[in-house]
């Protein structure tokens, strides 16, 4: 291992060089994200001179996203450290002054509908009414003049709407977290499409004409992409897996369904097993798509970004051992020529490779994951650091992870699993997690670290866990429930305590909240297994040293969630190291607070489990 040259923390946390590339309607400019003394901004490069030019001058939180009006315009959104609620501004690819569209202040916005047939209007969603449910206004670019379109009296959680942005479809909760989808007729919103508390991936995406285009598991275990006639009722499958839920993409490769503006029907859509996958659905496609397959083989992609005469794609490559790789596919040539590399300066190192595996539960169920081992080291007997995701309703991907290879480049072992209530696996894998935070969910877990154990790969003196989110809350439940395990711990932003948990939740979370309590567990029906399965009420058991680190302005995990914890701990004579970064909120957007924290992680690691950091200053 000492062969391998450490590699700076910088390389692992700060911004990406490029990200997030996109074609303009026109096929004439990129845009993208791109680091301006430290702070992402948005720039644009001609395609016929070359030339790049930065549009905007953002000095403090930086742009997180952003997107092409058929206009011309740039749209992007920023919140306030970390408080989520999304603004949408509008700029120029000229660089004019950006103009705010939405409310400025304790108003969340989300983008419902663009058009080309429209391209100087927006739908967006405002909690501006209710904090509780999102509007929806319809925004003149030009003018920034707001129209409202639909008051949200129903508590619907989403709108949808067709090719010529009328709102066609909400999406509600139902108080046994299951839900239903709505559409209006004579004035009122009536309810047409429903599903139980088990179908959980349901998920209209479209309407084009009278059909409806939806992701729904009702009726079969995986998620299909499914044609529903909102005349007659009909519904058709159009592309399903038997064990792996369709339309669960790695966002980073972009959008999970291809659905061009001027396209009658889905064209192509993802399948994610142990890597990216791509269901053709167009026939005309077929041709690009083994091109693209081939420009680099063995990684993963995604069409991120096309032009409006759907001639030009930009399409991002993923590897385990690379960032993202942005190409320019020319449709008419079929060559790919590569534009930016999001990370170059890291790509001049050894990274490690992240496998694929596959680990029996002790009750039998299969959960799949990665495991990322330490370059130039003999498997055996290694430091090792279980790092669970967040979500919990989410799940781990294959390709590029910064903190899988800042631990393996560190010297550790690192096994990433897709424990039960994970996605992408089948509404059962689902549902095996229902009302087992800390039970059976943590079970998985502990399962995996003795399998890496049989393994004879990690030394069982030596182990972490460390997680941000759900994986903040499983580190402080491992250290909790099976103290015996961990040498150590590192929790991001994770929660303590379920009751305080779910009374907390943002206001624009209520119309889920059903979901939370069937899922979770009540508040009330379920206070013992609350209790049971929070760390809070077993914060003596917890022996092993922790290092917490919280944004001041999580929305989502409120600062007493760790607050309660350290206060407990360090009663109870416990070593307990905390951190809170006033500007942030549910994780580390900024990279001096991501380098700050990693920094203080990778001394923390070091001194526990005996991997390598990089040498302090003295």
């Amino acid at each position: 291992m000492t062969s391998v040259p450490l590699i700076p923390l910088e390389r692992f946390f700060e911004h990406p060089e490029y990200a997030n590339v996109r074609i303009s309607p026109d096929g004439r400019t990129l845009a993208f994200l791109r680091p301006w003394n430290g702070v992402l901004n948005l720039w644009v490069q001609d395609m016929a001179t070359g030339e790049i030019r930065r549009v905007t001058d953002d000095q403090g939180r930086g742009i997180l996203e952003f997107g092409w009006a058929y206009n011309g315009d740039l749209l992007y959104i920023q919140d306030k450290d970390g408080d989520e609620n999304w603004r949408v501004y509008a700029t120029s690819p000229q660089g004019d002054e950006s103009r705010l569209l939405t409310p400025g202040e304790g108003v969340q916005a989300r983008l419902i509908g663009l058009h080309p047939d429209h391209p100087d209007v927006v739908l967006v969603g405002l909690n501006d009414r209710n904090p509780a449910l999102h509007d929806v206004y319809r925004i003149h670019l030009p003018s920034g003049e707001r129209t409202l379109v639909v008051s949200n009296d129903v508590g619907a959680a989403d709108f949808t709407a067709d090719e010529h942005l009328n709102v066609r479809v909400a999406s509600r909760i139902t108080e046994d977290g299951g839900g239903e989808l709505l559409r209006p007729e004579g004035g009122h919103w009536q309810p047409f499409y429903r599903w139980e508390l088990e179908d959980f991936f349901v998920m209209p995406v479209d309407v084009r004409g009278d059909t409806l285009y939806l992701f729904s598991s009702v009726g079969r275990n995986t998620s299909s992409l499914r044609a529903y006639d909102l005349t007659t009722g009909e519904e058709h499958i159009l592309a399903e897996d038997p064990e792996y839920d369709v339309g669960m993409g790695d966002a980073t490769l972009g959008p999970p369904l291809l659905f061009h503006p001027r396209a009658a029907r889905p064209e192509a859509v993802a399948v994610y097993r142990e890597k990216q996958e791509w269901i053709v659905l167009d026939p005309d496609l077929e041709a690009d798509f083994e091109r693209l397959a081939q420009v680099e083989p063995g990684r993963q992609f995604g069409v991120f970004s096309r032009d409006q005469a759907d001639r030009r794609w930009v399409v991002a490559y993923d590897g385990d051992r690379q960032s993202l790789h942005y190409y320019l596919y020319d449709r008419d040539s079929g060559e790919a020529r590569l534009l930016f590399v999001a990370r170059p300066e890291l790509e001049k190192y050894s990274l490690a490779e992240r496998r694929p595996v596959r680990i029996r539960a002790r009750d039998g169920l299969v959960l799949h994951g990665y495991l990322t081992l330490p370059p130039g080291a003999e498997p055996r007997n290694l430091p090792t650091v279980l790092y669970p995701h967040g979500g919990p309703w989410a799940r781990d991907f294959w390709g590029w992870e910064p903190i899988a290879q800042w631990l393996a480049n560190r010297g550790y072992a690192v096994l990433q699993v897709n424990f039960r209530g994970s996605v992408g696996y089948g509404k059962a894998f689902v549902n095996a997690g229902n009302k087992e935070w800390g039970g059976k969910m943590q079970d998985d877990l502990t399962d995996a670290v003795h399998w890496l154990i049989e393994q004879g790969i990690a030394d069982p003196e030596r182990i972490a866990i460390m997680g941000g989110s759900y994986g903040g809350y499983a580190t402080l439940a491992g250290l909790a429930f099976t103290p015996e395990l961990y040498r150590c711990g590192v929790d991001i932003v994770g929660p303590s305590n379920l009751f305080t948990l779910l009374e907390s939740i943002p206001p624009y979370w209520k119309p889920m909240v059903a979901i939370f309590h069937t899922r979770m567990g009540h508040p009330e029906r379920d206070a013992e297994l609350l209790r049971a399965r929070s760390p809070l009420f077993h914060a003596e058991r917890i022996r092993a040293p922790l290092l917490i680190g919280q944004g001041a302005n999580d929305p989502r995990v409120k600062r007493q969630e760790s607050l309660q914890i350290v206060e407990a701990l360090r009663k109870a004579g416990r070593e307990v190291e905390y951190v809170e970064y006033p500007d942030e909120g549910h994780g580390f957007f900024k990279p001096e607070n991501r380098l700050d924290f990693y920094r203080r992680a990778e001394r923390f690691l070091a001194k526990h489990l005996g991997g390598r950091a990089e040498p302090t200053d003295g």
